[in-house]
């Protein structure tokens, strides 16, 4: 899903927007990671649902206003595509299919051998085996009408789109560069945000398999904490048991994502290694509590020194300022 590649003279602003919140990151230089800035803005709840934009006005007035105060117009920006819009297949195509006239055989065979649930899509694809007669690959698609809804309104507000990108790979990026993953690792990465999750499973550092999932959230329970314009939080009002008991529904999903891989995928001879816990939960150390204590696999979280503190809520956003360096 990239756009045509724009003059790079000036940084490229790497920008997320969900449901609640626009978030940006700027690098300075990658070798070593080094940011140059970052920021955020909350946003009230309704004016996106599920990364679908419900308030267009709404959420333009809000971006030109972050546009000024980040001092960032008319610039190139990368953006996420929502998980909801995206799908990830696999398939295997004619060996003598050339690399760039994939996307031409992909449309050809739409409906046919190739099957997808919406129609008019867009996608990028990754070759990852090839035999003598067939090539196996990664297809990342989404509906073109979902992806062209957020690169219109940031060309609305004269932001340049330069490329998309789909939070899972965002995310793996940031943790390769680190240089976490194990040899040979089949990895379930999970993204646990505010009100969704986000479900991704990796063999030999590609992505496979991704489920969706939408908490059962109240949003009269939570509300924002602002020590300052730049330090702001989400703190939720009721009790520790009654956020757990609105994450019990996602825990059994995880249950159940995991034995599919198991089971209907390996026949029980292979299992997820470890588990990559991230996302912008307010209350993710409880969250890790509990996945280490139900799931009897090994699990990381990502963690990062860097100068300005930048807040692991915008570590998608980091990944995302790793695309194409």
């Amino acid at each position: 899903m990239a756009f045509s590649v724009f003059s790079r003279k000036n940084r490229i602003i790497n920008l997320v927007i969900n449901d609640y919140s626009i978030r940006f990151v700027e690098l300075k230089n990658t070798n070593p990671l080094s940011i140059y800035r970052w920021g955020q803005r909350f946003i009230p709840f309704g004016i996106v649902r599920d990364g679908k934009i419900i308030d267009h006005g709404t959420l333009e007035t809000i971006l030109e206003e972050c546009i000024t105060d980040w001092k960032i117009p008319k610039r190139s920006v990368r953006f996420i595509v929502p998980d909801s819009f995206v799908i990830i297949r696999k398939a295997s195509i004619p060996a003598d299919v050339k690399d760039d006239e994939i996307n031409g055989y992909l449309y050809l065979e739409l409906g046919s051998s190739i099957h997808l649930p919406f129609e008019e899509p867009v996608f990028d694809t990754y070759t990852i085996n090839q035999e003598k007669d067939k090539k196996e690959i990664l297809i990342f698609a989404a509906q073109e009408e979902n992806v062209m809804e957020c690169a219109n309104l940031l060309s609305s507000v004269k932001l340049v789109p330069s490329a998309a990108d789909i939070s899972s790979l965002s995310l793996y990026r940031l943790y390769h560069q680190l240089d976490m993953q194990d040899q040979d690792e089949r990895l379930l990465m999970i993204q646990f945000d505010l009100n969704m999750v986000n479900l991704c499973i990796f063999e030999n550092q590609f992505p496979l398999f991704m489920h969706h999932l939408l908490i059962d959230f109240d949003d009269d329970l939570w509300s924002v904490k602002s020590s300052s314009k730049e330090n702001q939080e989400f703190q939720f009002s009721g009790s520790q048991t009654d956020l757990l008991f609105q994450l019990e529904d996602i825990f059994k999903e995880i249950g159940k994502f995991l034995d599919f891989y198991r089971y209907s995928i390996h026949q029980g001879k292979q299992q997820i290694s470890k588990i990559l816990l991230n996302g912008d939960h307010p209350y993710l150390d409880l969250i890790e509590k509990e996945i280490e204590a139900r799931f009897d696999i090994p699990h990381q979280t990502i963690h990062l020194a860097t100068e300005d503190n930048l807040p692991r809520s915008h570590y998608l956003t980091l990944g995302l300022a790793l695309k194409e360096v």
